[in-house]
């Protein structure tokens, strides 16, 4: 419960997709502002970064925000790469300033490396842009089969943790191994807070209600227009974007403007890749130390006054 006089406190509304931690974040905030606490709201959703990208995001429109100051939406061009290294510095300093300004900061998202680069101290691996460049080409030539090979000579457990599937995620994990780092970056036993003054709460839904949710979403996406907006987005270098194209969604709407698959097929992978997303957020935020569980987005749940 928040109260007048007590130091600003950042809030983190985390968990899977499709939970409504949006509509949370807002109750919350105006909450908030009932009790003398203003409230801003800080995303930590990767895809939700990316200026354009708004359905297959599932993205807040400005006119239902509610005057509830927003950041970090629509931050980067869809060219530009979003990495947690860079989001992490961004985050916190925007935190501070909301601090400064005697207002709580919401930060909101389901992106379990973004949410906790800001909410613990929490440490990346080495980066080097000319080896990646250099990975990259190689990657472009051979595929990644020989930087794969490359990765279990140096580091066999990186190698064997790596989803070999994507190749974005191979080339980094060569990159950190060439540099003496560890590309396995996971949330640390104990994580110790960023900032005392922080609760965490995740949005839970049973997961056979969440699965026919999400489905009826990815549907709806294409109903109200994805295809337009990617194609609307390609000469914005959505294609070019090394984290945007491989959005899920949007990467599959691009291969069915494309011709390579059907609508069908493209709503079904989709479908089971948001579904595979779900679980795997949810495995992530299980492991928060602290977390105080809701169900659903009832701010009821978290027994404020």
């Amino acid at each position: 419960m928040a109260e007048t006089g007590a130091r600003p406190r950042l809030w983190a509304i985390v968990g899977a997709t499709g939970t409504g931690k949006s509509a949370l974040s807002l109750d919350l905030a105006q909450h908030l502002a009932a009790t003398g606490r203003p409230a801003e709201i800080v995303n930590a959703d990767a895809m939700q970064l990316y200026r354009g990208m708004d359905i297959g995001t599932a993205k807040l429109p400005v006119a239902e925000r509610r005057a509830i100051p927003h950041h970090l939406f629509d931050a980067l061009r869809p060219s530009e790469e979003a990495a947690v290294a860079w989001y992490q510095p961004v985050a916190r300093a925007l935190i501070e300033q909301i601090h400064a300004r005697g207002a709580d900061a919401i930060l909101v998202g389901g992106s379990g490396l973004y949410v906790s680069s800001a909410v613990f101290d929490f440490a990346f691996p080495p980066r080097d842009d000319e080896l990646r460049a250099r990975l990259e080409a190689e990657l472009a030539e051979g595929g990644t089969g020989p930087l794969l090979s490359r990765l279990r000579a140096l580091a066999p457990d990186a190698a064997a943790a790596v989803d070999a599937r994507n190749p974005r995620r191979v080339v980094r994990a060569l990159e950190v191994a060439m540099l003496g780092g560890d590309a396995r970056v996971t949330l640390p036993e104990k994580p110790a807070l960023w900032r005392a003054e922080t609760s965490i709460v995740g949005v839970h839904c049973e997961r056979s209600a969440l699965v026919e949710r999400l489905d009826r979403r990815v549907e709806q996406m294409w109903a109200e227009g994805l295809l337009d907006e990617v194609r609307g987005l390609i000469p914005n270098g959505l294609e070019r974007g090394r984290t945007a194209s491989r959005a899920i969604g949007y990467a599959h709407a691009l291969a069915e403007l494309r011709g390579e698959v059907t609508r069908a097929e493209a709503i079904a992978e989709t479908q089971a890749l948001t579904r595979r997303y779900a679980r795997r957020q949810v495995s992530w935020f299980k492991r928060y130390p602290g977390i105080t569980w809701i169900d659903g987005p009832d701010l009821r749940g978290l027994r404020l006054a």
